[in-house]
């Protein structure tokens, strides 16, 4: 039975996976929530990825644990939630079929391959199930791939879910417990008391919510609502684009496959503009083509010039796509940080003020761990993986001068 007390502990602002998975964790640990969001459900970073939940894109580190850690969650996590709401409800299209990753032939593909085969020895190393292939393998992998290729790795423990879906069954889930989820009230501060502790989350047209305790969840806006709230984070919108072909036979595409490249251009800091190829289907029979990074602010503008480097790139890499038709692309914002790390705790500059977010185009495949840990630093428990490289202030995530409580 669940006690409805007036006002929340805590109150998440964004409703993506990442706050989804805040208070799922938060509500299983007994917290009172109240998730909020300006918009719809779901409908910003989340609704624009592809649902990629990956360690073959992850240098040995944090995020590589973080990542992990995850993996390993996700299927236990999907599973609960099946057995608290029912299977339908909780049905996310989960799919571990694995990840290729393909050195093309070309001017830089045997650079590509060594580089490709180090990375994966240094993940190997670090726990990864990392399977090496000759030129000769790929083809059982991936039949419709170019056989022009100098090497490949193919990564078992990769996965995909819709992410949409696995989002409305995390808030699903939120609300079963007593907790509750709202749109259409925007998130504009935090309040503070005298002790200079959180008091309330401030909203444009609805009021001040009374709460102890705030998670900004707010993605690729996150920035501007730490600094509205009185704690300035590095957090920067990246735009990506993919393209989204018509349906195709069921095998077209087996795995998420990708470029050697890609790793590159995930973890690249520049503000232009970088492509790398992205390829992988989804149970409805489309394939989605990637993939694109920019720093351009909040611009939404498609660019063709943009949309033609991937189909390009998609077709080297799967030259029987040449001739499928696109039926539309969609972009999204990622939260990007100088570090590449996402930032999990809480503020010290502003005790109860809690922050989840920059984890720029891996958010859904890190999204469970982040969750966890965020709500085992709230009740106190032992976090099960070390939350000190994501932590507020650390070296290489600048945030200025701690302000005076107010």
């Amino acid at each position: 039975m669940h006690v409805l007390r007036k006002h929340p502990d805590v109150v998440v602002v964004g409703s993506g996976i990442i706050g989804a998975a805040c208070a799922e964790a938060l509500t299983r640990r007994g917290a009172r929530v109240t998730v909020l969001d300006r918009a719809p459900l779901a409908s910003g970073t989340t609704a624009g990825g592809e649902g990629n939940l990956l360690v073959s894109d992850k240098a040995p580190g944090p995020e590589l644990a973080l990542a992990q850690a995850s993996l390993r969650r996700w299927p236990a996590l999907l599973a609960a939630l099946a057995d608290e709401l029912g299977p339908r409800a909780a049905a996310c299209e989960y799919e571990p079929k694995g990840g290729l990753v393909v050195a093309p032939d070309g001017p830089t593909g045997e650079r590509d391959a060594a580089g490709l085969r180090a990375f994966a020895a240094a993940q190997r190393a670090a726990g990864v199930d990392v399977r090496d292939l000759t030129p000769a393998d790929v083809a059982a992998y991936e039949p419709r791939v170019t056989r022009r290729v100098r090497g490949a790795a193919f990564y078992p423990e990769d996965a995909q879910l819709q992410p949409v879906l696995a989002t409305t069954a995390l808030l699903a889930a939120v609300r079963a417990r007593g907790s509750e989820v709202r749109t259409g009230a925007e998130a504009t501060g935090v309040a503070y008391g005298g002790d200079g502790r959180v008091s309330a989350l401030l909203t444009g047209t609805n009021g001040p919510v009374p709460c102890g305790a705030v998670v900004n969840a707010c993605g690729p806006w996150a920035g501007s609502f730490a600094a509205a709230s009185g704690a300035p984070l590095p957090v920067l919108p990246r735009r990506g684009l993919i393209l989204v072909t018509a349906p195709l036979p069921p095998g077209t595409v087996r795995h998420k496959v990708y470029d050697a490249d890609y790793t590159g251009a995930a973890g690249s800091g520049d503000a232009g503009l970088r492509t790398s190829t992205v390829v992988e289907s989804t149970r409805a029979g489309t394939v989605l083509i990637g993939s694109s990074r920019e720093r351009a602010g909040f611009d939404e503008t498609v660019r063709v010039t943009v949309l033609r480097a991937l189909a390009r790139k998609a077709v080297r890499l799967f030259p029987a796509l040449r001739n499928v038709p696109v039926m539309r692309a969609y972009g999204g914002f990622r939260p990007y940080t100088p570090d590449h790390l996402p930032v999990i705790g809480q503020d010290p500059r502003r005790p109860g003020l809690w922050h989840a977010t920059g984890h720029e185009g891996a958010g859904i495949g890190l999204a469970a761990a982040t969750g966890r840990l965020l709500a085992e630093l709230y009740a106190g428990e032992r976090p099960h993986v070390d939350p000190e490289p994501f932590r507020v202030g650390r070296p290489g995530l600048s945030v200025g001068e701690q302000p005076c409580a107010r």
